[in-house]
């Protein structure tokens, strides 16, 4: 027993060390985004006023519902900024195991899962969430009046928009199950119906039942699934 938790000992002060890194790059994106909230909280609002030009303000019915939501909203915008950072340092922790090459290729995963989190991210942003916002304010009329929730109205739009950018990580993903032997790359190929069966459920749970989002989702997803295929191909090999 002591022997093996003296051989894990490196690898838990690794693991602590890169712990520590990812808390303080988390809380100083947090702070540095409180400092913005304003702007911030506007910038989020600004699709909800365009898709229901009527309304011109928004609500909060606790006394610490605006402080606790933009202190929600600073940290999920924290988290999505300080991704690429995170990433880096799960990568760092797994690196010492990889041969040169394979840190090389770990190196080039790292950046195009970034690319791909930040492209889900501004997908969701500013063309899905009009949609979804469209079609919810399209209910109020005469008889019904909306008065949206400041609070609740920041975690969903914070939520959809870290729900997009992980849902873009499908090729990463694929990559890994395949890297890591949990998978095959044909197993994908010979699995693609049930695959596209499952993102298309996904996708109309992520979007509320919303058919338009649905599909704006649905597409982008099906393509980045084969781009997962591709880029298995590429990284692991064609016997895979």
């Amino acid at each position: 027993m002591r022997a093996a938790l003296e051989h894990f000992a490196p690898h838990y002060q690794e693991l602590r060390k890169r712990l520590i890194i990812s808390f303080i790059v988390i809380a100083v994106t947090t702070a540095l985004c409180y400092l913005f909230i304003d702007q911030l909280a506007g910038f989020c609002m600004r699709p909800l006023f365009l898709a229901y030009p009527k309304l011109d303000h928004m609500v909060y019915t606790k006394l610490t519902e605006a402080f606790v939501s933009y202190i929600k909203l600073s940290l999920l915008a924290g988290i999505i900024l300080s991704f690429p950072v995170l990433l880096y340092q799960v990568w760092m922790f797994i690196a010492p195991g990889l041969l040169p090459q394979e840190q090389r290729i770990a190196r080039r995963i790292v950046l195009w899962a970034t690319l791909l989190f930040a492209s889900g991210a501004l997908f969701a942003f500013f063309i899905v969430l009009p949609k979804m916002l469209s079609f919810f304010m399209s209910y109020a009329g005469d008889n019904l009046q909306p008065m949206p929730k400041l609070g609740l109205y920041l975690t969903f739009v914070a939520r959809t928009v870290l729900a997009f950018g992980i849902a873009f990580e499908i090729p990463f993903l694929m990559v890994m199950a395949m890297k890591t032997g949990l998978v095959t790359r044909s197993h994908f190929t010979q699995k693609r119906t049930y695959f596209y069966i499952a993102i298309i459920v996904l996708s109309f749970l992520l979007t509320a039942g919303d058919i338009t989002a649905t599909a704006l989702l649905s597409f982008p997803l099906f393509g980045l699934y084969e781009a997962g295929i591709i880029a298995g191909r590429v990284f692991i090999g064609t016997k895979s």
